[in-house]
């Protein structure tokens, strides 16, 4: 993995001011490329001349790997060779790229910075003899994944599309959906070494401009050598929660941006990522799908009320069970509670150590499962489980009701994929709390997490609830999702004037 965070000794510009603009010769101009490219073995070149007028002299370059060759020799150079009307003069730039050239695509540029970013990105670059301007023609060929489902957001039903590493694919699929002059996108680049491109996507008639407005001031606080992947700009960008809250969304679904954006979210797109980041992002969302919206809204509210449910059991069930095993046991019926006790008699250890070895456990299955490639990761966590599982209690090492306990807790936590993070530390923690004062210990810790949502902001939108007040319209697409036709009023962090910006950084990385 690349050095990527920015040495004081850096410069933002890769090239040297002394060689930033270009000269008027095309032997001039090779030699400062080539001195630019030395080593670089991919980098093509090649120089020639008009068929009919031999002075007309040309030579491009071109990055072999990231450029279309074919689309190079037949809109390029085939049609500057058969050209009979060009002279030269100091408008031979404008002649070729307005009478000559058939690629739809081309831009003039003197600066050498903005040139050399182009080629390295599949663009090609033409030269003529004479002119101290070139030609930056797009020429892109590299090659990119084709669009299939994403593999941690299936549905059953619904578009099957997700997003992939280009970022004009990406964009196009959303456009495809969303047909109007309010959408827009911005581009701009990030990363001194990697200059990734960055789109930010909004529509203009529904966003907070205030929320633009700082989400734009934090990408621009952003300063480092590369920025390789989305995640990257969601650790700056994002709301700091040591309780491992997410107060940026993400996604590889393009339904779901569109969604998002329809509701004033604004979206960044990153080139060489298939993760879109969408700000601000509401806790209630870590609750839905995007196969809520493509069935009836009765099941929809129950699988959104199932989840809430189930993060809430992965959190406290395991510390709930060792409270009462070790603190309280009048809270159950004398025969259930005997059943335990019984169950127990044999394991050496206690109650919360025991369950906290099998939680480490289980989750140690888990990431095995996930890293295993293929079908063979699947079957190792469910085998393993079983197999670890059993033999542990008939070797006397752990209690069987501890593992209908651990293994319901890490059910659980799948349902809710968005707060694995979130649901481990509260899961441990309230273990912790539970295994020294019971079950005040739980609830106490409880209540911290409870606190800390209510105060979560997310770009200084209140994560917890998207609006100051409460009415039928407010929650009809929160914790349950009404009926389309009763969705009479869009609700979104447009509701909110006073946007609290992030502090900025002390000194730059």
């Amino acid at each position: 993995m690349p050095e990527t965070t920015q040495s004081n000794t850096t410069c933002g510009a890769d090239v040297p001011a002394a060689l930033s603009k270009l000269r008027p010769t095309i032997q001039e101009n090779r030699a400062l490329f080539d001195e630019l490219f030395q080593d670089v073995d991919v980098m093509r070149h090649r120089e020639f001349q008009n068929a009919k007028n031999q002075n007309l002299r040309f030579c491009i370059y071109f990055s072999d790997g990231v450029s279309d060759s074919m689309l190079i020799g037949e809109q390029i150079i085939k049609p500057l060779i058969l050209a009979d009307h060009l002279q030269m003069g100091t408008d031979i730039c404008q002649a070729v790229r307005d009478h000559v050239e058939l690629v739809a695509e081309m831009a003039e540029s003197q600066d050498v910075q903005e040139i050399v970013e182009a080629i390295t990105y599949g663009d090609t670059l033409l030269l003529v003899e004479g002119s101290d301007k070139a030609l930056i023609i797009n020429s892109k060929g590299f090659t990119l994944r084709g669009v299939s489902e994403p593999e941690v957001e299936h549905v059953l039903s619904g578009p099957r599309e997700g997003f992939i590493e280009g970022i004009m694919g990406n964009l196009s699929m959303v456009r495809r959906r969303l047909r109007t002059h309010q959408l827009k996108l911005k581009f701009s680049s990030l990363g001194h070494q990697s200059k990734t491109a960055v789109c930010i996507a909004y529509m203009d008639n529904i966003v907070n401009k205030k929320i633009l407005k700082e989400l734009e001031r934090r990408l621009g606080e952003i300063d480092m050598d590369a920025v390789l992947d989305a995640e990257y700009i969601n650790e700056y960008i994002a709301e700091r929660s040591l309780l491992g809250f997410h107060t940026v969304g993400s996604t590889e679904r393009p339904d779901v941006v569109a969604g998002r954006l329809l509701e004033g979210r604004i979206a960044i797109f990153t080139d060489g990522s298939p993760v879109v980041l969408t700000v601000p992002y509401l806790f209630v969302e870590n609750f839905h799908s995007s196969e809520d919206y493509y069935m009836g809204n009765l099941y929809a509210s129950y699988s959104r009320l199932l989840r809430i449910v189930s993060f809430f059991f992965t959190v406290s069930v395991p510390a709930a069970f060792v409270a009462v095993v070790g603190y309280h046991h009048e809270m159950l019926p004398a025969g259930l509670m005997q059943s335990f006790t019984v169950a127990r008699q044999n394991v050496p250890l206690p109650a919360a150590l025991e369950c906290f070895l099998i939680l480490v456990l289980f989750d140690i299955l888990r990431e095995t499962g996930v890293r295993t490639p293929g079908y063979v990761g699947n079957a190792l966590a469910v085998v393993g489980g079983i197999v670890v599982g059993q033999a542990a209690v008939e070797a006397h090492l752990i209690a069987g009701p501890m593992v209908v306990v651990v293994a319901f807790a890490g059910i659980t936590i799948l349902i809710v994929p968005r707060l694995t993070l979130a649901g481990l530390l509260a899961r441990y923690s309230t273990l912790a709390a539970a295994s020294l004062f019971g079950l005040p210990g739980l609830l106490l810790t409880l209540s911290v997490f409870l606190i800390h949502v209510l105060n979560l902001q997310t770009f200084g939108v209140p994560a917890l609830m998207p609006t100051g007040k409460l009415d039928s319209q407010e929650v009809k697409d929160t914790f349950v999702r009404t009926s389309w036709p009763k969705m009479l009023r869009r609700i979104s962090p447009l509701s909110y004037n006073t946007v609290r910006e992030k502090p900025a950084k002390g000194g730059r990385r």
